[in-house]
């Protein structure tokens, strides 16, 4: 499933809309595989843009919890060379020097340059020297995502690899204009980021998941009691180190939500996932909790089978014989439930098959029926 999750976000937006989101999320506990999971899906993205089977020409990744070598290096692993790293990888450094110290305390030639927000170190590196200036780091990211060469619209998707860190030097409202802003620049094909959400409040997550149409969810692998009693087996904390569940809930056009979700783990220095089976715990969980009971117990459904419905005919299991105003029932045929007085009224006082009817007129002056039609000497 997180090759259809590096899948949506290559496909990139559509036009008239804004550009696709993928809010990622994991708990402390967890937060090696899922910053492990942020750099499988930033690689993956930018092998397809490195390929041409991307929208976006190029990817911008902003980095606050890693040096930018850590996702060169993570990226030569998966099969990206120099030459494609320089064309299509472009890194905002705000892990250096997020609040401009360390250029503060380098020679009076470094000091002069100082004023700049953000110089250039390598060809595809550039350091963001203040991260507490939300609109200056929105012109870096364009800036920098306007460098990507390429035919017609040059789309580019963005990385930031923790929002937890930049709440830390700017506020909820600043970071969600940010997004917003950035979701819907015309040249921004794909973004996603990862918050950790344990260390803010429920609303926090919230907020950022109503900015995003996928929303991907690392959580602590199920333990089996028997094994972590076991002498010799790993601890709780180790195989949730080692081991998550990689829950997806994806958001369509049509405004319906699907769910699925894959084993992730570690496995020497990358990350992997694996299809987990069918798990009834995990439906249940994802199944919404309703405040009434869909099921009927077994004294329900006898109570309801023995209710008796208006249409249905009542006796000793005879079929009755209802007149219908069209023949006469004999004396032993009558129905005992219907009244004397609108049984003489029906049947015939005759006691035969055929009916009269008898018509009085109201007034001496209406005329007799006539076969004639009185409408005869009209010329029409």
């Amino acid at each position: 499933m997180a090759e259809a999750v590096v899948r949506y976000l290559r496909d990139g937006r559509l036009d008239g809309e804004h550009a696709p989101a993928l809010a990622l999320e994991g708990p402390l506990q967890c937060c090696s595989l899922a910053a492990g999971a942020m750099l499988h899906v930033t690689a993956a993205l930018a092998s397809q843009a490195a390929a041409g089977k991307a929208q976006s020409r190029g990817l911008v990744v902003v980095a606050f919890d890693r040096s930018p070598e850590v996702y060169l290096e993570f990226m030569r692993r998966r099969g990206l060379d120099a030459n494609a790293l320089n064309r299509c990888v472009r890194i905002l450094d705000c892990y250096t020097d997020p609040l401009g110290w360390k250029q503060k305390f380098q020679n009076r030639q470094h000091q002069e340059n100082s004023t700049k927000q953000f110089s250039t170190n390598k060809e595809n590196i550039t350091v963001l020297r203040n991260v507490k200036d939300v609109n200056k780091m929105m012109y870096s990211i364009t800036e920098l995502g306007g460098g990507f060469e390429g035919e017609g619209k040059r789309y580019f998707s963005i990385a930031v690899d923790s929002i937890s860190s930049l709440l830390r030097h700017a506020s909820v409202p600043s970071i969600s204009g940010l997004l917003s802003n950035l979701r819907s620049h015309e040249q921004v094909s794909s973004i996603f980021w990862l918050i950790h959400s344990d260390l803010h409040e429920p609303k926090v997550p919230r907020a950022f998941e109503c900015l995003s149409t996928m929303v991907a969810c690392v959580e602590p692998a199920l333990v089996d009691p028997a094994c972590v009693e076991s002498p010799g087996s790993m601890s709780t904390l180790e195989q949730n180190y080692s081991k998550a569940k990689f829950i997806v809930r994806l958001k369509r056009r049509n405004g319906r939500v699907k769910h699925f979700y894959e084993d992730l783990y570690v496995e020497g220095n990358d990350v992997k996932f694996d299809s987990a089976p069918a798990s009834a715990e995990v439906n249940q969980s994802l199944v919404p909790k309703v405040q009434f009971n869909l099921e009927l117990s077994e004294k329900e459904r006898t109570d309801r089978a023995n209710v008796v419905l208006p249409f249905e005919h009542q006796g000793k299991g005879e079929p009755i014989q209802i007149y219908d105003g069209r023949r006469s029932l004999p004396e032993g045929q009558r129905d005992p439930n219907l009244a004397p007085a609108l049984v003489d009224e029906l049947v015939p006082k005759s006691g035969t098959a055929k009916g009269e009817i008898h018509y009085v007129r109201d007034s001496d002056d209406e005329q007799p029926d006539s076969d004639e039609d009185p409408d005869d000497d009209l010329d029409i």
